[in-house]
């Protein structure tokens, strides 16, 4: 056994170089190859005409870049009709498909009864203690309902500066606003006046809650009222409201101590927590100041032009 190892190391000695000799011989061959194969450098090109002159006679329409025109406009087609092949119409006559689809639209109209109470607050401020409240009734459904909403504010131990009912029919004219028709009952202050009303409410952009009404009492006189509210939700459970109504009136009234223009103006703004919708307390400041020749009107006889106030309530829904 120790006589192979010589033998094996002489015959891997001898067997080497034949093999570099192998490797180096098919690199050098493979090269010539690419280099006939690929090498086009010593290539004569003037017959193959690369020149500008010899490439005239092919065709570079596709290679191009379009160019713009300056009519270039987005389609304009009218969309598909609506489908009208309805497949219960292949089973069953027009006069069928027609009931059912009236039938489908008087179960699908509904008829709910709902009490809101917005406000019914409590108002501190240097002028006393007083109250406050705004809300309605309703009866009907998204098209049409029938509401009684009232509002008013005094002060504790005196009559009550305000009282106002309405009663008015609510029409739907489109997803977003309504029309309001009926009238208003002012029990306060005195002389009590019966307005005839028509108004219009709504959501407007940015979801902005606006009022606006126009009123004609039994007495003849005009007057005008606008109302916007904005709800800003903060938390999941708590929220603020800004809001602003305004009086207008287009005559005088003297027994109102009413003059021509702008007659009062409120501002408020209640931060309400709303775990429940159903009962939701509140805090907020309430502002309120007769306005134009009413103002003068309300200095002359003594009465105070305005009044600020801090506002405890609640806001309620059954």
């Amino acid at each position: 056994m120790p006589r192979l190892f010589p033998i094996l190391a002489v015959l891997l000695l001898t067997a080497w170089p034949l093999t570099v000799q192998g490797q180096e011989a098919d690199t050098q061959e493979h090269g010539e190859r690419d280099k006939g194969a690929m090498d086009h450098a010593q290539m004569d090109m003037s017959g193959m005409g690369v020149g500008g002159q010899g490439m005239q006679g092919m065709d570079h329409f596709h290679h191009a870049k379009p160019v713009s025109t300056g009519n270039d406009e987005p389609g304009d087609a009218p969309p598909p009709p609506v489908p009208i092949d309805f497949p219960a119409e292949r089973f069953f006559s027009p006069d069928r498909m027609a009931a059912a689809r009236a039938a489908m639209l008087t179960e699908m109209t509904f008829t709910t009864f709902a009490l809101q109470v917005d406000q019914l607050e409590f108002r501190t401020g240097k002028s006393g203690a007083g109250f406050g409240w705004e809300g309605q009734a309703w009866y009907g459904g998204d098209i049409d309902r029938v509401i009684l909403a009232s509002e008013g504010e005094g002060t504790f131990g005196e009559r009550a500066e305000r009282i106002e009912v309405n009663a008015y029919w609510r029409h739907a004219i489109d997803p977003w606003f309504n029309l309001q028709l009926g009238i208003r009952q002012d029990f306060r202050p005195d002389p009590q006046r019966t307005y005839a009303l028509v108004g219009i409410e709504g959501l407007a952009p940015y979801w902005f809650e606006l009022q606006g009404q126009l009123l004609v009492s039994n007495k003849g006189d005009l007057h005008a009222r606008g109302k916007a509210a904005y709800t800003q939700r903060i938390t999941q459970s708590l929220l603020i409201e800004p809001e602003a109504e305004v009086d207008f009136a287009f005559q005088d009234v003297p027994a109102l101590s009413i003059e021509a223009g702008f007659e009062r103006l409120e501002l408020g703004a209640r931060l309400r927590y709303e775990r429940n919708r159903s009962l939701a307390p509140y805090v907020g400041v309430h502002w309120e100041r007769k306005l134009g020749p009413t103002a003068y009107l309300a200095r002359a006889a003594g009465a105070g032009l305005s009044g600020v106030s801090t506002v405890f309530g609640v806001r309620a829904m059954f």
